[in-house]
C-alpha cells in the first residue's frame, strides 16, 4: 500500500482508510473496530485477520502517514527546497484526513505518538543530508537536533493549527485549498530558511550562551541509547 498512490481499495487498503479517517475525527480510544468495518464495509474478522488488533491498526496508520511523508518529501526536495512536512501532505490526494490524523496523535500523545515522530526526525535528518549533497540545504554542525527542531517546529503549527487559521488566515485542513491561500504561512517560513532571522553582528552576544565548544547533541546521543 505504498503512499505514492491512493490508498489501495482492496479490503487492507479500505480498513487502512476508513482508521485514518475515524481516529483522525475521534482519536483512537473514541473509534471502535465496529465503526471503522462500517465505514470500509468490511466485516471485524477481515480488520482482525489483517491487522490483528487495534493497536496493530494503529501501528499501521503511523507507518502509513510516515512513509506519505518521507516519499513526497524525497520527490520534491530537489525541486522544492522548503522542508516542511505540513506542506509535503498537503500535495497528497488524501492529505486532509492523514493531516487530521496526524493532529490526534500529537493530541493524544503516549509511546506511539513518541515513535512516529522519532521517526518523523529520522527521516527529516536523511532527506536534509540528501540536500546538502544536492548542494540545496547548508551542512549543519548538529544535523540531528536540526531535524528535531524542524519537525518540532512543523507539528507544533499542525498543533496549533486553529491559531493558524486565526493569525494567517492559513487552514491546513481545508478541502482544495489552491496553493495561494498558503502563502502567508509559507513567505515567512522560506524566509527564515533562506535568509534567517539575525544579522551577524548580533550573534557575539550569544556568543557566551553558546560557548567556544559545539553543544552536544543531545537528541542523537539519546536516540543512540535506544538502540
Amino acid at each position: 500500500m505504498s503512499p505514492k498512490h491512493s490508498v489501495s481499495q482492496d479490503g487492507a487498503g479500505r480498513i487502512l482508510a476508513a482508521a485514518i479517517l475515524l481516529f483522525g475525527e475521534h482519536g483512537v480510544r473514541g473509534t471502535t473496530l465496529k465503526a471503522i468495518a462500517a465505514e470500509a464495509n468490511v466485516s471485524q474478522a477481515l480488520i482482525v485477520h489483517h491487522y490483528g488488533t487495534k493497536e496493530g491498526l494503529r501501528a499501521a496508520c503511523d507507518e502509513y502517514v510516515a512513509d506519505a511523508i518521507r516519499e513526497r518529501k524525497e520527490e520534491t526536495l530537489a525541486a522544492e527546497p522548503q522542508l516542511d512536512p505540513l506542506m509535503a501532505l498537503r500535495h497528497l490526494e488524501h492529505g486532509r484526513p492523514l493531516l487530521r490524523y496526524l493532529i490526534r496523535t500529537l493530541t493524544e500523545g503516549g509511546s506511539h505518538a513518541s515513535e512516529l515522530i522519532d521517526g518523523m526526525v529520522d527521516d527529516a535528518e536523511h532527506y536534509m543530508a540528501q540536500g546538502e549533497r544536492d548542494g540545496v540545504i547548508k551542512s549543519s554542525e548538529a544535523p540531528r537536533n536540526r531535524a528535531a527542531l524542524l519537525v518540532i517546529w512543523s507539528m507544533g503549527a499542525l498543533a496549533l493549527h486553529e491559531h493558524v487559521e486565526r493569525l494567517l488566515g492559513v487552514d491546513f485542513l481545508a478541502a482544495d485549498a489552491p496553493p495561494e491561500s498558503l502563502q502567508r504561512y509559507l513567505r515567512p517560513a522560506i524566509e527564515l530558511f533562506m535568509h534567517g532571522l539575525m544579522e551577524e553582528n548580533s550573534f557575539d552576544s550569544l556568543a557566551g550562551f553558546l560557548g567556544d565548544t559545539e553543544a552536544p547533541d543531545a537528541t542523537k546521543t539519546n536516540h543512540d541509547d535506544k538502540k
